[in-house]
């Protein structure tokens, strides 16, 4: 079976989606891709994305191909209905929304606003990330469904005597080091992925997902749910939030509900407020309606696209949007929306020069061992493009 994950509705998910497809991001333990892939055992896939992330995540199409909306959130239910699907089937939702679509043809993301094809209405619900709060919204959700799929017939690597856990939802995978922590598991499943570290005195109150490499440094506090990426360490507070990978919270500090994408860094004691004063709904920045638009949450911190870091004693108001590649520092609190590649803090604003954060961003990959390619250059370049007119300093 070839499936090919196509992208729907992208701008309204930015920044996340200027530097990846929408089945990169991470929400539970794995990415959107990954899940389909646990539940669809033997198939191929690949990415229908924005043409300048092709050359990254390439599409790959067969005589036979089955289009699936990279916004869905993966379901047996979904799994079942697309393998009945003939050639021209159109699954969508009750509200008319595609779910896949089964073709010989070689697509593009265009293609799907006038295709011709025998609809079936699929009556069973779905769930999908169609705002970028929906990350951490439905984090805790995903992380149960996820356990379930990773940890079905194995046994996890024991505790040793120096931790307390509470509860029955726990896996450790092999390689992973836990001493001298308290879990607590009766609130959400936790999974300790392999190589990951938890470090003396942390504490965590499921759900968690702390993937492949990833750290909890000393006496962290960790409120679920809570996903943290692989290779990516993390101390302090942090509350419901997501970060996808390779980033660092490092320090002290408060993170609450917030998402975080690849090669950030948050200095020592960066504070995110994730309420207002007045307790009033939240408004946050939004790309496809260019202004702000309203979540419904009482709770939200902030969105980091990849590449951006704060200086220490950062301070960020409820609900900031931080581009891709931006450096924020100083006293007082920066906008709630930062453009990607600016630098500055409250006072004064000026445009991040792509020699200088393609410098930066050499040398942090470095140090993960990971080769900054001249194909991310060329997407980073792109972004400086697209987020130009943000710009307006």
């Amino acid at each position: 079976m070839n499936i090919i994950l196509f992208d729907q509705d992208r701008k309204n998910l930015l920044p996340f989606t200027y530097t990846r497809p929408i089945s990169e991001f991470r929400c539970g333990i794995l990415t959107l891709k990954e899940k389909w892939e646990k539940r669809i055992e033997g198939a191929k896939f690949s990415y229908l994305t924005e043409d300048y992330l092709q050359d990254k995540y390439p599409v790959v199409y067969a005589e036979n191909n089955i289009y699936l909306s990279a916004n869905l959130l993966s379901s047996d239910e979904i799994v079942n209905a697309i393998h009945l699907l003939q050639d021209n089937d159109a699954l969508h939702t009750e509200d008319g929304s595609l779910i896949a679509f089964r073709s010989s043809k070689k697509l593009d993301l265009k293609s799907f606003e006038a295709i011709n094809c025998n609809s079936i209405d699929f009556s069973s619900s779905v769930s999908s990330i169609e705002n970028v709060w929906d990350i951490f919204s439905k984090n805790g959700e995903e992380i149960e469904k996820d356990f379930d799929l990773i940890t079905k017939g194995r046994k996890t690597q024991e505790l040793d005597d120096t931790n307390t856990h509470i509860g029955n939802r726990l896996f450790i995978e092999e390689g992973a080091k836990v001493q001298a922590a308290i879990l607590n598991s009766t609130t959400g499943a936790i999974y300790i992925a392999k190589n990951a570290e938890v470090m003396e005195g942390s504490v965590v109150r499921g759900g968690l997902a702390l993937c492949e490499g990833a750290v909890l440094k000393l006496a962290s506090k960790i409120y679920g749910p809570t996903t943290i990426g692989p290779h990516s360490k993390v101390g302090g507070e942090v509350n419901n939030s997501v970060i996808f990978g390779y980033s660092n919270k490092g320090h002290d500090g408060f993170l609450g509900n917030s998402v975080l994408g690849e090669w950030c860094n948050l200095g020592a004691d960066t504070n995110v407020s994730n309420l207002k004063n007045n307790y009033a709904s939240i408004k946050l920045w939004n790309y496809k309606k260019g202004g702000f638009k309203d979540s419904g949450l009482q709770f939200c911190g902030m969105m980091m696209g990849d590449h951006s870091k704060s200086g220490i004693n950062t301070m960020f108001n409820t609900a900031t949007v931080v581009g891709v590649s931006a450096n924020i520092y100083g006293g007082g609190f920066p906008r709630n929306f930062v453009p990607s590649f600016s630098w500055g803090g409250s006072e004064k604003w000026t445009t991040y020069q792509m020699k200088k954060a393609f410098d930066v961003a050499e040398k942090v990959m470095e140090r993960r061992n990971v080769e900054f390619t001249e194909v991310d250059k060329e997407i980073l370049r792109h972004v400086f493009e697209l987020s130009q007119d943000y710009r307006n300093f």
